[in-house]
């Protein structure tokens, strides 16, 4: 049995639905709800106080919604992994939550298995999406190829490697392990191979990168 438990803290306006996926989440033993909060003006101070391993995060909150819950939290510094849980897969949702921070879009009404399992995938630090969600990034995002690979040879080596590890999905924090250097390192050198490549978010930047790799082959 594992020692460690991940901590979770739960944003969502809805009490009934925090309960459920507490009820949920207490199937896994390695899985704890440390917090709760029913908005974001309460949530962003308990985010940057406990720290959690992962925030689960409402879209369509009264008051502070959770588009500007989650740029708040990025802003205050919050490492936290947050994902998105919400009814809407309006594409213009998705994509401002990902471009502004998230690490993942998922439907309240996905099967509770395969969100129990998303939940534990984002913990690991992978992108998690809702799969009709997959879908919409994907028509989102998808723009001619303007960029060449002039472009792609502008970067550094290490922002080549960077870009190729956030193209399989990785986090800062792992990047950062993999190449034994700070995730601070990691977030200055993101910031400037987005910049160089015109891209807004990590996730363009994963999209742009595996379009080039199926350019070539």
């Amino acid at each position: 049995m594992s020692e460690h438990k991940s901590s979770i803290m739960l944003v969502d306006d809805h009490p009934l639905l925090r309960k459920g996926l507490k009820q949920l989440l207490a199937l896994e033993d390695e899985l704890e709800v440390i917090a709760e909060a029913s908005s974001g003006a309460e949530a962003i101070p308990m985010a940057t106080e406990l720290d959690p391993d992962l925030i689960i995060l409402d879209l369509n909150m009264q008051g502070m919604d959770g588009i500007a819950t989650l740029k708040k939290m990025r802003d205050e510094g919050v490492t936290s992994r947050i994902v998105m849980l919400t009814v809407s897969d309006a594409d213009e949702d998705v994509v401002n939550a990902i471009s502004n921070g998230a690490d993942g879009y998922l439907l309240k009404d996905s099967d509770p298995e395969i969100l129990l399992d998303q939940i534990k995938r984002s913990l690991t630090g992978k992108m998690v999406l809702s799969e009709a969600i997959t879908q919409v990034l994907a028509t989102a995002l998808r723009r001619p190829a303007v960029k060449t690979s002039a472009e792609l040879n502008s970067l550094t080596n290490r922002e080549h490697e960077i870009l190729s590890f956030i193209a399989k999905g990785l986090s800062n924090k792992l990047i950062a392990r993999e190449l034994n250097i700070s995730d601070g390192t990691v977030k200055v050198h993101v910031k400037h191979l987005l910049k160089k490549l015109g891209l807004r978010s990590r996730v363009e930047a994963a999209v742009w990168m595996v379009n080039q790799q199926g350019a070539k082959g």
